[in-house]
């Protein structure tokens, strides 16, 4: 079979779907519950896409919670690049690889291997657009059978992403050059929800874009035009931007929707709130 397009945003499953057995194509099962850590194996062993592989969010999309210094570096923070690429062989992607993320809960955990990818120059890589349930909808049946393993050979390029850490942060509250857009749901970004972050608010200045405002009724992303229309009104240009949100995960949902909305060059706070808010010596702001 021979691949005659790169997906580097979304994918519909009806796109998918003849292509799911490509030997050049890589499907990765993203699904995560952050209550239960344990969710997404019990989930993967009971029903996935054929020929997915199984990534776990705090295993594989994240790194240690601890810099050698010994300083917090949030709940989710990036893996390190050769841990990174390491899992990625093991999954069988490659340089040509065409890689397809999903998840169960609107394509929030996709879209934070999606980022990954494309921090190690890898833009084949899309998220299936309305996730399993757009899957299944189409009538496909899940499998319960596990892939064999096909090592990959992908490697590190030039980085497709930007990403900024606390200490630019900090200095763009007196420079005001960046303007931060945080994904959380309204409540937490007010500081009203103590049982996700104990420490409630925002960074000041901060402005709040819940990642779900991207998707439409079906769980389906918005139009790029629609999406373009709603950032626009947020920030006057997109490489002054940057994304945060609790961890470092939904903040990656944002950028994906930039990038299918033509809004190319936004910036990632891995860390986010709660590395930001671990120290009490940053500034914090709650309410609207």
């Amino acid at each position: 079979m021979t691949q005659t397009h790169s997906y580097k945003t979304l994918i519909s499953a009806a796109n998918l779907r003849p292509n799911a057995h490509h030997p050049n194509w890589v499907i990765v099962d993203c699904r995560h519950h952050l209550m239960d850590p344990s969710a997404d194996l019990a989930a993967y062993a009971a029903g996935h896409i054929d020929g997915a592989r199984l990534a776990n969010l705090d295993r594989d999309l994240c790194g240690p919670k601890q810099a050698v210094s010994g300083t917090f570096k949030g709940r989710h923070p990036l893996p390190e690049t050769d841990a990174l690429v390491t899992t990625l062989r093991r999954w069988g992607i490659s340089e040509n690889t065409q890689v397809v993320a999903y998840d169960a809960t609107d394509g929030m955990y996709a879209a934070r291997l999606w980022w990954l990818l494309r921090s190690i120059g890898h833009d084949s890589v899309a998220v299936l657009d309305g996730g399993l349930a757009a899957w299944q909808a189409e009538g496909q049946i899940l499998t319960t059978a596990e892939p064999a393993p096909t090592p990959g050979n992908i490697s590190v390029r030039a980085s497709l992403t930007s990403s900024v850490d606390a200490e630019e942060i900090l200095a763009n509250l007196t420079s005001q050059y960046r303007i931060v857009i945080d994904a959380r749901a309204p409540d937490r970004f007010r500081g009203e929800n103590e049982t996700i972050d104990p420490v409630g608010g925002h960074i000041p200045g901060a402005k709040n874009r819940f990642f779900k405002d991207n998707l439409q009724a079906d769980g389906r992303f918005k139009s790029g035009h629609q999406l373009q229309e709603e950032f626009d009104a947020l920030i006057s240009a997109p490489q002054a931007a940057v994304m945060q949100c609790g961890s470092g995960v939904t903040a990656c949902h944002n950028l994906l929707a930039m990038e299918i909305a033509g809004l190319h060059g936004a910036a990632l706070y891995p860390g986010s709130w709660s590395e930001w808010c671990a120290d009490a010596t940053r500034p914090m702001a709650k309410g609207a």
